[in-house]
């Protein structure tokens, strides 16, 4: 049987340790690389033998069982050779058992070799990887969280690189075309349907629109995150909905019947006498729906002094502060 002599190959000793190995590996490896000494058979197999010799003396348990069988092959060659100069034993039964012998060790040594090419077969069988989620913010006004809305979203994806194949290297280099990442991306277009009542954090999922598996591996998914914005008009607390509104004194001391405007539609809400600046109005029913529940419409008043005044309310005012004999800051 033709043996490899990795250390020969690597052009090394016997008590060579892995900083030497490597070194060789390294100045054998630029100088013999297809690609620098030419794509000639001679090169890739020597290359090829180079890379082999390395994967096997730098890994302590393949370099003690090659050393092994290495010495043992060494031993039944030259005890071999002696026996068979002598001619006349041929037929001897310790002839017989150290052939019988030979041949052991030589199918160990074919078996070594045998089992460190399955190895590196196997592990150059592509291994299916499902592909990872991608999550993505999408935001909304609290009109389209209330009513529902059709939205058109840009996703980044990260798909294999069409030269490597997910693999990162291209004839034992780096691949050139996606930098050793093994992933190339793209922009995808989505136009998706928000429905009517959906809450801030509120997640939807598109399947199989993730980024996408690697040999035969499944897709991930597509995770739209929504956030509703806050405006001046409206914030959200949950379910609920909040609103500031101002109104007049009149309005406060007198009470009044307000119209309010809300993503909805239109509704009227009821100010009770002597209400302060600062109170809150619930309206149940009026807020977002989640679960089959539905939040409510909550409504901070504020009083507010109306711009331009004209001179009869000015007058007005006058008369009220000579009559009002209150003192509000009593407690203060």
């Amino acid at each position: 049987m033709q043996t490899k002599d990795y250390y020969k190959i690597l052009d090394i000793t016997e008590n060579a340790c892995d900083s030497d190995i490597k070194s060789a590996y390294r100045k054998l490896a630029r100088k013999y690389h297809p690609d620098i000494a030419g794509n000639t058979t001679d090169n890739i197999k020597r290359f090829k033998d180079i890379n082999e010799a390395y994967n096997t003396l730098i890994n302590k348990r393949k370099r003690y069982d090659y050393d092994a069988l290495r010495r043992l092959y060494s031993y039944t060659k030259t005890s071999t050779s002696a026996e068979d100069a002598d001619s006349d034993n041929y037929n001897s039964a310790d002839f017989k058992t150290k052939y019988q012998s030979k041949n052991y060790f030589h199918g160990m040594w074919e078996d070594f070799f045998n089992s460190q090419y399955q190895q590196k077969e196997y592990k150059k069988q592509p291994q299916p990887e499902n592909g990872s989620d991608i999550t993505t913010e999408v935001i909304i006004s609290l009109n389209e969280a209330i009513n529902g809305t059709t939205k058109k979203i840009n996703v980044l994806h990260t798909k294999p690189c069409y030269k490597c194949h997910g693999r990162k290297f291209v004839n034992n280099t780096i691949c050139s075309c996606c930098n050793g990442t093994g992933t190339e991306s793209e922009h995808k277009k989505f136009t998706v349907k928000i429905p009517p009542n959906v809450k801030n954090g509120y997640k939807i999922r598109i399947a199989n629109e993730g980024n996408p598996g690697i040999n035969g591996g499944k897709n991930g998914n597509l995770f739209l995150l929504i956030k509703i914005e806050n405006d001046s008009t409206f914030k959200y607390d949950g379910c609920n909905i909040l609103k500031t509104i101002p109104i007049t004194p009149y309005e406060a001391v007198l009470g009044a019947d307000i119209e309010i405007t809300l993503p909805t539609g239109k509704v009227v809400m009821k100010i009770l006498p002597n209400t302060n600046s600062g109170q809150k109005f619930r309206l149940q029913g009026e807020g977002l729906l989640l679960n089959g529940i539905k939040g409510d419409l909550i409504v901070t008043v504020v009083i507010k002094i109306p711009k331009n005044l004209t001179k009869a309310e000015i007058d007005l005012y006058k008369k009220l502060a000579e009559i009002s004999f209150g003192n509000i800051r009593k407690d203060t």
